[in-house]
């Protein structure tokens, strides 16, 4: 058959095949050029090894209509693919045992060749995490590093948040995996900073257009957020979960693990104090991330802050909240104060940015 279309349409259209799963498509991509393969299926071809009656039946149904609406979906919302075989893919990946045989992506691929550092975390955080997630993307971005995260609730989006908050000339652009098509924001309150992050920084999925955010999407992708990180930070991380999904295919790779310290006994430090435990390295600024990817932090200095300076009396509340969330009356005990003054402090706190308010409980926002 003739090659009719560009290359990069018959990538889509393989990642686009009914009963498509990462490790197929990777050996498919591995046998010929995308529009080669694609010719040995419409050809009734069966180019694989162990792959089972049912799905050959269905990637020999697949006719051009599939390659066609999956091209004009990829235009529709200014997608690039490119496959294990394209120079734009990331040198990162290539090699990976595990590597996605084509990727979706929406951005600038350059951003492939910045220092990268991987920020991930507990959909369910702290105020205090959400601030330090925060902190450290922004710290990160100012020294030329992009950040890498997966848009999730809770931690992964307020690291993006932290790069964005720079302006493009001052910051590094971010790279955000995520689990669904391109075209499909999840979740839908982060419509705006998914668009943003296309328009500043880097987009990728490794499924095609139209594909839903299905649960068991997301433990796979985490796999190439560890790959495309050469350190990973746990900023805070229950025993259990997503994060030490993205932990143990880091560590599959020889990949650098960090943790943020946590205050013991509280489900969403969990993971990372345990992390700590078993002898990753501890996070305590932006300080401990530029020295595991080997950058010169000497320039680094509190510019990053940009909330006004402690008051004496200000000073004592924040060291009675320490690392937990506090009711006013325990902070009253532990500052010696009396509980209207603690208010009227706890009031300015949060007007500086200091501390957060959930249903009465009171959380220091400090790194």
């Amino acid at each position: 058959m003739g090659n009719r279309y560009p290359e990069w349409t018959y990538s889509a259209a393989l990642a686009a095949l009914p009963l498509q799963t990462p490790l197929r498509l990777r050996r498919l991509i591995a046998l010929n050029t995308p529009s080669h393969v694609w010719d040995m299926l419409q050809a009734g071809e069966r180019p694989l090894v162990g792959v089972n009656d049912a799905v050959w039946r269905a990637w020999h149904k697949a006719d051009a209509s599939l390659l066609i609406s999956t091209a004009e979906a990829c235009i529709d919302s200014s997608m690039t693919v490119v496959s294990m075989r394209d120079a734009p893919y990331p040198p990162s990946l290539l090699g990976d045992p595990s590597a996605p045989g084509v990727l979706f992506m929406i951005g600038d691929a350059g951003a492939f060749h910045n220092r990268r550092v991987g920020i991930i975390g507990t959909r369910h955080a702290t105020q205090r995490g959400k601030y330090f997630a925060q902190l450290l993307g922004k710290q990160l971005s100012a020294a030329g590093v992009s950040v890498v995260s997966g848009l999730a609730r809770g931690i992964d989006v307020e690291s993006h948040v932290g790069a964005l908050s720079l302006s493009a000339k001052d910051g590094c652009p971010p790279i955000a995996i995520v689990a669904s098509g391109l075209d499909m924001v999840y979740p839908p309150e982060h419509e705006r900073i998914w668009r943003e992050i296309g328009r500043r920084g880097l987009l990728i999925s490794e499924s095609p257009p139209g594909t839903p955010p299905e649960p068991h999407r997301f433990p796979m992708r985490n796999r190439i957020l560890a790959a495309l990180s050469e350190v990973l930070v746990v900023v805070e991380s229950r025993a259990t979960g997503g994060s030490m999904i993205t932990v143990r295919e880091a560590m599959k790779r020889d990949i650098t693990v960090l943790a943020v310290p946590g205050a013991p006994g509280i489900a969403p430090c969990e993971g990372t104090n345990n992390l700590l435990r078993d002898g990753c390295g501890p996070v305590t600024d932006v300080t401990d991330v530029l020295v595991a990817l080997g950058l010169d932090h000497r320039h680094m200095t509190d510019w990053c802050e940009g909330r006004p300076a402690l008051q004496d009396d200000e000073r004592k509340v924040i060291t009675a909240l320490g690392r937990v969330p506090r009711s006013m009356d325990e902070i009253s005990l532990d500052a010696s104060l009396s509980v209207v003054n603690v208010a009227v402090i706890l009031g300015r706190l949060e007007a500086k940015g200091w501390v957060a308010n959930t249903n009465g409980w009171w959380e220091a926002l400090v790194a």
